[in-house]
């Protein structure tokens, strides 16, 4: 499912369910990190990486360990960028050579509605708007857990690039509907503050994609280098 929303030169590896995370080992400094959670946290953390590590070796990379960094980043082995994601019984990690890529983000959500009050705290009334006149013309979607998700990837191909925080309210995101792919399309991310400049120009919109497929909602944001 994330491997639809990114280009050929990103790998991909998702897996449903968590049967599978008891058979993961995970590195001492990792099991490190999680040794006091609850088991669920425990099984998320090892799948995700589990993920991670065969992202790797598809791209030639010998697997190793992934440590959060600052404000819980992964950090990278030297020539890889990507991210990762999890929800409840879904866990993805998408990898990409640093040459071919700036920057990336991708995340899932339960395709269902958010709880009361959130999209008030994550969205800007235009955001609010524009999911209103979505809901009206193409019913089945949760457009509001689709807008927080993508916030989410927005971010996660932001940080790396900058190192600084990112408001929800900093970024004016549009969803963008293919004719003919529904429940399939893009995303434009307006950046309300100075953006991360790359080839010697400030990149001021990020773009991605969206889908809504077996109970979830996968999006990801791609940065290229110019």
């Amino acid at each position: 499912m994330i491997e639809e929303l990114l280009p050929d030169s990103v790998v991909a590896v998702e897996t449903h369910g968590q049967a599978e995370a008891e058979n993961i080992t995970l590195y001492p400094e990792e099991a490190a990190l999680v040794a006091r959670s609850v088991a669920k946290r425990r099984r998320e953390f090892a799948l995700v990486r589990s993920c991670a590590r065969r992202a790797m070796e598809k791209l030639g990379v010998p697997p190793q360990p992934v440590l959060p960094g600052e404000r819980g980043a992964p950090q990278w082995p030297a020539g890889l960028t990507g991210s990762m994601t999890h929800c409840d019984g879904y866990c993805a990690a998408a990898l990409v050579r640093a040459a071919d890529l700036a920057s990336l983000g991708i995340d899932a959500e339960p395709h269902g509605p958010l709880p009361d009050g959130v999209l008030d705290a994550v969205s800007l009334p235009a955001e609010r708007i524009r999911l209103r006149h979505l809901a009206e013309s193409r019913r089945g979607i949760h457009w509001d857990r689709l807008l927080f998700s993508a916030k989410e990837s927005v971010y996660k191909a932001w940080f790396p690039l900058t190192r600084t925080w990112l408001d929800f309210a900093e970024a004016d995101i549009e969803i963008l509907v293919d004719p003919g792919e529904f429940p399939r399309g893009r995303l434009r991310a307006e950046l309300l503050v100075p953006g991360p400049v790359l080839g010697g120009q400030r990149r001021g919109v990020f773009e991605g994609r969206w889908t809504v497929r077996d109970g979830l909602v996968a999006t990801s944001v791609v940065v290229p280098h110019a």
